[in-house]
């Protein structure tokens, strides 16, 4: 039996309003409808204006929040990861989230140590009884070499929490990862976490938009008793208004169908 998801993911760019120089608060109620459109939302950065964001969701739309931080930090924010879904009540949706052991910067290489950045570990059982796996993370940021050490060290541990899961065969990796495509060694450490899971990356031959850095990637590994097929991938070039782009990221998507 073939049934097909549409599935997106975006960094909304969801800084405290003081750091940037644009209005969320008109933003994230417009990424919120925009989630309507697809079965599967995975967004990045939604840290100070998730009220906002909510604003927008359907009324059938089951969001999962990642980790809002600890005590141990009263000024840092939490993951900034949140998963949306609009598939029907037949599809089981099983969300846990996973802090990052390793963070780099707090007043240079971006601040990275600010947030509890993460993964979240989202099971989907689809009305077939077959299960996928999907991760929704948001990786270390900054140029320096002590931040590539850190992605290096969030992609050990994604491969080792799902290598401890042994019932993790059809998979897809998806987010901002901040792996540039023009830095050799982030592309390094790319093709080795890609090597360690047999992923591929669904954007590989697709042209996106030069305004971007290639940061975001949605990579899928084939299961045993679950296949997907893509039939179309590309930037959701909607994500705009007359004020501009929605984000500093575009907006990526994919169609799956699943066997």
């Amino acid at each position: 039996r073939q049934m097909c998801i549409r599935d997106r993911v975006y960094n909304t760019h969801g800084l405290p309003e003081i750091f940037i120089d644009d209005n969320p608060k008109m933003r994230f109620p417009i990424i919120g409808e925009k989630t309507q459109d697809f079965n599967i939302s995975l967004l990045q950065e939604d840290y100070s204006h998730h009220e906002e964001l909510s604003s927008g969701l359907g009324t059938e739309s089951i969001a999962y929040r990642g980790g809002m931080g600890t005590f141990l930090c009263p000024f840092c924010t939490g993951s900034g990861l949140t998963s949306i879904f609009n598939l029907p009540d037949s599809w089981l949706i099983d969300v846990e989230n996973e802090t990052y052991k390793d963070c780099s910067g707090w007043l240079r290489g971006a601040n990275d140590c600010f947030a509890y950045k993460g993964f979240q570990i989202i099971k989907i059982t689809t009305p077939n009884k077959k299960d996928f796996y999907i991760i929704n993370t948001h990786m270390d940021a900054g140029r320096r070499d002590s931040d590539r050490y850190t992605r290096e060290k969030q992609l050990e541990h994604i491969v080792s929490v799902i290598k401890k899961k042994k019932d993790i065969k059809a998979l897809i990796v998806a987010g901002d990862l901040n792996l540039n495509s023009k830095d050799p060694g982030d592309m390094e450490l790319l093709k080795g976490f890609k090597n360690e899971l047999s992923l591929i990356d669904t954007f590989e031959d697709t042209q996106i938009d030069a305004r971007w850095s290639i940061l975001d990637y949605i990579l899928i590994k084939q299961g045993e008793d679950v296949r997907f097929k893509i039939n179309s991938v590309g930037e959701d070039r909607s994500f705009f208004t007359k004020e501009g782009p929605l984000s500093d990221h575009p907006a990526l998507f994919i169609e799956l169908s699943i066997f």
